[in-house]
């Protein structure tokens, strides 16, 4: 037997004990020992070194050393982050993943890393992970969900969800094919189906490419699900890069994509199609869209693009929704005359003066609170035919044009709204209007103007179309009236009082409004625009946000009560009490400018993007305010506001220019003084609690004087139930029946996300099945009151099958003044919670809502109870959880 002799010998080498090697015992001593005192003196790159030393040596110490050292690579992560060092932060986490490569936490901090600067397919393979190793981790779990929006975003679902779209789409592919284009290129292939549909019809070659990652992957998967494995070939890559021989054999007779947006040309289809003709395609059929071909070339020996063309058209609205979003509708916000404040609008812009402005925005008109009110006719804007190159390489070439449009309706020029009627073909076409059942949204071009420009019926509005950078850009410039034309982007002069306009909650143009334009243009016909306008502006939710009378004026009603609350305290205590000095500080920031009067108050406020309260709190006086405004431009606003206002300079101060570290936002004002007030943003714009609310709120009740406040203190989340098939299609595919037979929805499905952000509850299609109801409460003044689990019930008011549980909050400044973030002056949407499965109920029925916030991620699951007031057992049929 030849292994009978070997086996005792690897028996007595494996049970040999290995001898210790002192002097790396040693090593591993004084390394850990350096690594501690290195953590304790905050040197964390140092420290990191020491520990990748000890573990590396000692592997046995990892359960020892794991929290030690994710608390090191943290902190020094965030340095190199803030010293630019990005290569040697990815090292870093390169390094610590070797060491603890299912480590969840250590994945998912480097999946936020890898999101923040861009990196989304990799942050979400991270996240991804992370939840595989451990389902429950709330962080990862919420991160995911976020990404999973950027990822695939949600018109992804309303689109294959559009059997409409999907049919005529099969169709047009079906007949050319079936016409001889055997060799077909899917541009930006996205799931792969427009390919798909291309090979059942019978085409001899399909070639698919995509650029996102995920999308790319997603499409391989789909493609071998439903047999297509090796039939269709997919490239990870932009089509602008393809080239014939290197990455297809050949060219090809039959190009489909759909890379358009709401404002046809801003995915890239120009310069995809211009480098498809020029790269990828047979030569052409002539004149096409005429039907009249080229006898001498059969269909497989030309090329064509799937859609052959479009036609854009446009419209003149009022819009109060998309007014308040894009300009200034208010002459005080909170007390403040806002006169100083100069032009402020959104980046939205057509004007030739900045190039990094977008163009357009996208809304769906049928769904904007409010509604609009259409000024002029539908117009046709422009038309253009994919299949002739010509046409497209002189596009953006193209001579600036004009055209007069009739005014038929009296109202504010806000917007021009545009869409488009795509033709696939020439008898098939799909329409993007407003009026249509579509997954489109339309494109906005708002109108900037410093004046409100009422249109009444015997006008002309004068509108400029270009194709400048590939962009299609449509421009209010004039307005003709009684034989004379007046420009709408002249200013007038600086030093002439303003024409604010009026209270938003107004949308029809009064007769004031009248006298103004007629004032206004008056002065535009008779004086010469002295240079380029001078203007700030604000993303579009700030826009909203500084439009928000309520919202101001609740806060301007809290801040008062509050300092006459303290100057009373302070009155009968003395000024050298209630600064709570027993509280050390967290830092030691420097120090500011002389405090305005005697024993100020100090306030903080640490809301995201651009912020009047600060300037408000100042504004009461004795008060020293803090702004965390970061931009320049944005502090000159307010430092215009504060003088105007006859705020003192050194009564406001921006916080984020004091201190060293922006990840430290929250400490004392000085060493030996305490906050009065700090005010923190706490819901997201989309409908979301903001992330790590609950952490900053704790650290900021350390921070505060005796007496003083959190704003807000106390936050309600409301709900309610409803049956919306709308909530359904943005958020998922529903089986196989809308997309054409393929299956794709398991695949896409994944990147499914419970809750659906930026609705408009007031708009959304849906039916009421319960009155509102309180969900849950977060109390940012009182620790012990929160929880993170809780059970409501809500009887239905009507029978039918609940899909979602829409939510918003009522947020409490005091006891005795609130906002709500769901009414029509809000600048916040709301969100919901879509159940993974309907659940079905009748009138009466009792409905379980088991509502769970960690960190800031809302779920809901909802089930039947049997009897009012008691939990009975629940049919497995009528339960859902989201």
């Amino acid at each position: 037997m030849p292994n009978t002799s070997t086996r005792p010998k690897r028996g007595r080498r494996n049970r040999r004990v290995p001898r210790e090697d002192p002097a790396r015992n040693e090593l591993v001593s004084r390394s850990l020992e350096s690594a501690q005192q290195c953590l304790f003196n905050q040197d964390y790159g140092t420290a990191f070194v020491h520990y990748l030393l000890v573990l590396n040596l000692a592997p046995v110490l990892k359960d020892f050393a794991s929290e030690s050292f994710r608390f090191t690579l943290f902190k020094w992560a965030d340095e190199l982050d803030s010293l630019g060092r990005i290569q040697d932060l990815f090292d870093c986490y390169e390094q610590a993943l070797e060491l603890f490569p299912t480590d969840e936490v250590i994945i998912n901090s480097m999946g936020e890393h890898l999101f923040r600067m861009g990196f989304r397919d990799e942050a979400a393979g991270h996240f991804h992970k992370a939840l595989k190793l451990k389902p429950d981790y709330p962080e990862a779990k919420e991160n995911f969900y976020r990404v999973a929006n950027w990822l695939v975003e949600r018109w992804h679902f309303l689109m294959l969800n559009d059997r409409r779209r999907n049919q005529k789409y099969q169709q047009a592919i079906q007949k050319a094919v079936e016409g001889g284009c055997n060799t077909v290129l899917d541009i930006g292939t996205g799931t792969g189906i427009l390919g798909m549909c291309a090979k059942k019809a019978g085409a001899a070659e399909v070639y698919a490419c995509e650029l996102s990652k995920t999308m790319y992957e997603l499409a391989c998967e789909v493609v071998t699900a439903n047999g297509m494995n090796g039939r269709i070939k997919i490239l990870h890559m932009k089509s602008l890069e393809m080239e014939v021989p290197k990455d297809i054999p050949k060219r090809v007779s039959l190009v489909v994509t759909e890379t358009v947006d709401a404002g046809l040309f801003g995915e890239g289809i120009i310069d995809s199609l211009i480098h498809a003709w020029n790269h990828l395609l047979l030569p052409p059929q002539a004149h096409f869209l005429q039907s009249t071909q080229d006898p001498s070339r059969p269909p497989s020996q030309t090329g064509r693009v799937i859609p052959a063309g479009a036609t854009v058209f446009g419209m003149a609205v009022q819009c109060l929704e998309i007014r308040r979003h894009h300009r200034l509708c208010v002459s005080e916000v909170g007390g403040l005359a806002m006169a100083a404040a100069g032009e402020l609008h959104s980046p939205v812009s057509c004007s030739s003066e900045d190039d990094s402005t977008e163009p357009y925005t996208t809304e769906r008109l049928s769904r904007l609170p409010g509604g609009y009110t259409p000024l002029t006719e539908p117009f046709n804007a422009l038309d253009i035919d994919f299949n002739n190159v010509q046409e497209l390489e002189g596009l953006c070439s193209r001579e600036v044009s004009r055209v007069r449009l009739p005014v038929t309706g009296e109202g504010l020029l806000d917007a021009l709204a545009v869409w488009f009627q795509l033709h696939l073909d020439q008898e098939s076409s799909l329409s993007t209007g407003p009026k249509e059942d579509t997954c489109w949204e339309q494109a906005i071009y708002p109108v900037q103007t410093p004046h409100n420009f009422p249109l009444r019926p015997g006008d002309e509005l004068i509108v400029e179309i270009s194709c400048r950078d590939a962009y299609l850009r449509l421009c209010s410039v004039a307005v003709a009236r009684d034989g004379q034309e007046f420009r709408l982007d002249d200013c007038l002069d600086p030093d002439e009082p303003r024409n604010n306009p009026g209270p938003s909650g107004n949308p029809n143009p009064s007769l004031n409004a009248e006298a103004e334009l007629c004032s206004a243009l008056a002065c535009l016909g008779t004086e010469q625009s002295s240079g380029p306008r001078d203007y700030t502006m604000l993303e579009c939710a700030e826009m909203a946000l500084l439009n928000n009378q309520p919202y101001h004026d609740s806060f301007r009603r809290a801040l008062a009560k509050l300092i006459t609350n303290l100057k009373d305290a302070r009155s009968v205590q003395g000024p050298s009490q209630g600064q709570g000095l027993e509280v050390m500080p967290l830092t030691d920031p420097p120090s500011g400018p002389m405090d305005p009067g005697p024993d100020p108050f100090y306030v903080l406020d640490v809301s995201e993007g651009f912020s009047v309260l600060s300037l408000m709190a100042a504004s009461q006086g004795q008060v020293k305010a803090y702004s965390s405004v970061e931009k320049t431009q944005h502090q000159a606003v307010l430092r215009r506001l504060a003088r105007a206002n006859g705020v003192p300079e050194e009564a406001l101060e921006f916080w984020l220019n004091q201190v060293e570290d922006e990840q430290a936002v929250l400490q004392r004002p000085s060493r030996e003084k305490l906050w009065s007030a700090i005010i923190l943003d706490c819901v997201e714009t989309c409908g979301l609690v903001r992330q790590k609310l609950m952490e900053k709120a704790t650290l900021a009740r350390c921070l505060l004087e005796d007496g003083g406040q959190i704003f807000p203190e106390r936050i309600v989340l409301y709900g309610m139930l409803v049956e919306s098939d709308t909530l359904l299609l943005e958020s998922a595919v529903q089986g196989q029946e809308p997309t054409l037979g393929f299956n794709i929805a398991p695949f896409i499905n994944q990147f499914t996300v419970p809750v659906h952000v930026f609705l408009d509850l007031s708009t959304l299609q849906c039916r009421h099945l319960s009155d509102s109801v309180e969900l849950f409460i977060l109390d940012l003044m009182n620790t012990n009151a929160n929880y993170t689990n809780r059970d409501v019930k809500v009887q239905a008011s009507a029978s039918g099958r609940v899909t979602a549980v829409p939510f918003w909050y009522q947020i409490h400044l005091n006891e005795e003044i609130s906002v709500s973030t769901f009414n029509q002056d809000s600048h916040w949407k709301q969100a919901a919670v879509v159940l993974h499965q309907p659940l079905a109920v009748r009138e009466g029925d009792w409905v379980r809502l088991a509502v769970t916030l960690q960190k800031s991620s809302i779920s809901i699951s909802a089930s039947i109870e049997e009897e009012a007031g008691e939990t009975g057992t629940v049919d497995s049929v009528r339960e859902s959880a989201q």
